[in-house]
């Protein structure tokens, strides 16, 4: 049980840190969301890692939920036009899901790791 904890915090802490999943050093990312070839500290080879579209649709489902609410709280409080939607509900969605794309993207690299995850 406390190595499921342990494991659960190294992921999450590589995740959020963007580090190397083995050594917990050197960077996961090449750019925002791009990830690096190897580790440049211990050389892991992160082509093992594929977290595909994972990352996006928990992102997506998510935060979903409270851009939807945002959404339909200010049609039915309101009742503006289009526009007004446009300039409040897209601006909060994109801030609500892009910052926490590359977290996501590094805790589901990390669980690969972690759980020597392959294609089948």
């Amino acid at each position: 049980m406390a190595e499921q904890s342990a494991a659960a915090e190294s992921i999450l802490k590589v995740g959020v840190r963007g580090r190397c999943p083995r050594c917990g050093k050197g960077h996961l990312f090449q750019g925002f969301l791009t990830l690096a070839p190897r580790c440049e500290v211990c050389g892991l080879d992160y082509s093992f890692a594929d977290p595909a579209d994972g990352p996006a649709f928990f992102v997506m489902i998510l935060m979903g939920i409270p851009v939807g609410i945002l959404a339909v709280w200010i049609e039915l409080a309101y009742e503006p036009p289009l526009w007004v939607h446009l300039v409040t509900t897209v601006p909060f969605m994109f801030l609500a899901c892009v910052p926490i794309l590359r977290p996501f993207k590094g805790m589901m690299v990390a669980s690969q790791f972690l759980h020597k995850a392959e294609e089948a």
